[in-house]
């Protein structure tokens, strides 16, 4: 052990409860972390990796527990230390980034807020204190207006800038460790650069340590010293960054760095009419300035059009003008060649049919009081007035449609991976027979084995029912993967649209060229590049 070793985890076994029995979730794991390091835990969905970095605080979730091994933390043996000891420890000493900021801030409390009570429950410093580390670790982190932000409510900021304000959080208390636990998935790829450059930043000079969740072996990559790939709880292959990248020892790391690179062959266009025209919109919140300014695009029979741009450039704010959740100041939606009301209260439910929306993130989409046979047969209720009996053989057939059987009818979502809810929401979407389904970033939440084959689920069911998609993402890698018609949109506006083929060739408007440059790339060097490469630039003229 050398003296700047600060964490030493060995043999760690934990249980999780299921069906009533203590089932091995993570086997054996041995992990050791010292001061100025990052390791990077990468794997598919339930492999261990946020249970470990859990586990590193001496921490096991609700149905979980640590039945062997030992977690030394500076000398301390944190499964032999009482709640007292942890407490002391827990996000002051060893702090934690969750994947999900929505669900993780009260919000009914101001970030400034949630920010200072670590530091003044551990008597760190004043609130005053506090007030001036937030605004620098805010302005650390690019967050917009670092004095005030932090007088704003959760919901009052977008979600990438949650995400922000939550790794300022754990900066707080100066650690002498951080898990990050995936905290740049729900982010664009130009944000992401932000947050990595400044997790990057602070590791540098603060001399702590990190312990980096990722699904994405590009972002680990950009961070990591050593990487440690989990599968089932138990360690397939683990060393230093570059060597892996360069040349993987195990077939499922090369699976994992393969992943990437799926490219979806581009239907031929039809000259035919629209499915969906959005034609000339603005709209803005109540009482709020325009967020879109004379957004046009169409959506044809049978292709997928994909909406880019950062946070805040209004994708999401589309799809609710779309949907009637938001009504438009000027322009007009049509679908079917039939013009729709802005407001979803006049919009029949014969026309409303005819769309469905799959949301980002599958936890908060589904209702964990109802049962995967209630959650989909809902809609074919609604829609179709069918009996429990006809109820009942279609959800049966929307479960053989997305690859799952009648085992899960009566199921919880608790009960489900995060790719299985995904692929529910999706079912309850085609419940509807819909003709256009707009997905909302539905594979960011998703490790990249997961996401690939909900891509692959979404292409076989477009092939089988000739259906639309709306994809709204950050990621040009899903982008590649799904899409015939790209429409790239920056501050509300529509700056580049047209074919797959002729967006992502050269030359590329200004801001399209910033998000293709954005795209991390398998090279531990490729982050210091890139910012080296734009120190002289300034911000992308629209």
């Amino acid at each position: 052990m050398t003296e700047d070793r600060l964490l030493t985890i060995t043999g760690l076994e934990i249980e999780g409860r299921q069906d009533g029995q203590w089932k091995p979730v993570v086997k054996g794991v041995d992990v050791h972390l010292d001061r100025g390091e990052v390791l990077g835990l990468i794997g598919e969905s339930g492999a261990g990796k946020s249970t470990i970095g859990l586990a590193a605080m001496g921490y096991a979730r609700d149905g979980c527990r640590i039945s062997g091994g030992t977690i030394n933390y500076l000398g301390k043996e944190l499964r032999q230390a009482d709640e007292r000891a942890l407490e002391d420890i827990r996000g002051y000493k060893i702090a934690y980034v969750a994947q999900s900021a929505a669900a993780s801030f009260n919000p009914s409390h101001k970030l400034l807020t949630q920010f200072a009570e670590t530091p003044l429950a551990h008597k760190m410093m004043t609130m005053e204190a506090a007030r001036e580390k937030a605004v620098g670790l805010y302005s650390r982190l690019f967050l917009p207006d670092p004095e005030g932000i932090g007088y704003r409510y959760p919901h009052q900021v977008s979600g990438g800038q949650l995400q922000r304000a939550m790794v300022a959080m754990a900066m707080a208390c100066d650690p002498d460790i951080i898990v990050f636990d995936e905290p740049t998935t729900a982010l664009d790829v130009t944000t992401q650069i932000e947050v990595l450059s400044a997790i990057k930043e602070v590791v540098r000079n603060s001399n702590c340590a990190a312990i980096y969740i990722t699904h994405d072996l590009a972002v680990v990559a950009q961070l990591s010293d050593r990487i440690m790939v989990l599968r089932y709880g138990e360690v397939v292959e683990e060393g230093n960054a570059r060597s892996m990248l360069d040349s993987p020892k195990e077939k499922y790391t090369a699976d994992l760095l393969a992943v990437r690179r799926q490219v979806k062959a581009v239907r031929p266009a039809r000259k035919e009419e629209p499915l969906m025209r959005v034609e000339h919109i603005t709209a803005a919140y109540p009482n709020g300035p325009d967020i879109l300014h004379d957004v046009s695009f169409n959506v044809h029979r049978g292709r997928t059009v994909a909406v880019v741009g950062e946070s805040g450039s209004g994708k999401t704010s589309v799809a609710r003008v779309i949907t009637g959740f938001l009504p438009q100041r000027d322009g007009m939606v049509y679908f079917d060649g039939i013009e729709m009301s802005p407001l979803l209260k006049h919009r029949d439910k014969s026309r409303l049919r005819k769309w469905q929306m799959i949301f980002q993130m599958p936890d908060v989409a589904v209702n964990p009081r109802h049962k995967v046979k209630e959650i989909i047969g809902r809609p074919v209720s609604f829609y179709y007035g069918s009996t429990p009996k006809e109820v009942q053989r279609r959800v049966s057939e929307l479960l053989d449609m997305i690859e799952l059987d009648d085992g899960y009818l009566d199921r919880y979502p608790s009960e489900l991976s995060g790719g299985e809810k995904q692929r529910i929401c999706i079912a309850r979407a085609l419940a509807a027979n819909p003709e256009l389904i707009i997905c909302d970033e539905v594979t960011s939440a998703l490790d990249q084995l997961v996401a690939e084959e909900i891509l692959k689920l979404l292409q076989r069911l477009q092939d089988e029912l000739n259906m639309s998609y709306l994809f709204i993402t950050h990621d040009l890698a899903t982008v590649k993967a799904i899409a015939d018609d790209i429409v790239v949109m920056y501050q509300g506006r529509v700056v580049e649209h047209g074919p797959r083929q002729e967006v992502l060739a050269p030359p590329h408007h200004a801001y399209t060229e910033l998000l293709l440059s954005s795209v991390p790339e398998m090279d531990p060097d490729w982050l210091d590049k890139l910012l080296e490469k734009r120190k002289s630039k300034k911000s992308v003229p629209v």
